[in-house]
């Protein structure tokens, strides 16, 4: 069944899932012209390949342990912390203990060249 997306003015539950993390799959929260928001769940031992994301994005750790790879070396993140990546920074996750991550991506245009991020 699919989540519907929180509209515009109403709240979103980004609490830690604690047990329902097992039986709950990644989803966007919402997506609008400039802003994407996912909830992104992980189980340990999963992995996401080395990828680019043409917007800025924050990567937010709400419960668990991943690794993050990306330009920079690799940072473990745990519940509580969040980074900033770049736009075109590549990076890939491999979750170490089950995780839910709160996910935002800048999709505004790039002023530099026109393109949507």
């Amino acid at each position: 069944m699919a989540i519907p997306h929180v509209q515009a003015g109403e709240i979103a539950n980004v609490m830690p899932l604690g047990a329902d993390l097992v039986g709950t799959r990644t989803h966007a929260l919402f997506k609008s012209e400039d802003l994407e928001v996912m909830r992104i769940v992980m189980l340990a031992g999963d992995t996401m390949p080395s990828h680019a994301v043409a917007g800025e994005i924050t990567l937010q750790c709400m419960e668990g342990r991943v690794v993050l790879t990306y330009s920079a070396g690799e940072c473990e993140l745990t519940a509580g912390q969040l980074i900033h990546l770049a736009r075109n920074d590549p990076h890939a996750l491999r979750c170490v203990e089950n995780a839910s991550l709160l996910l935002t991506i800048v999709l505004r245009p790039d002023p530099h060249n026109g393109r949507k991020s």
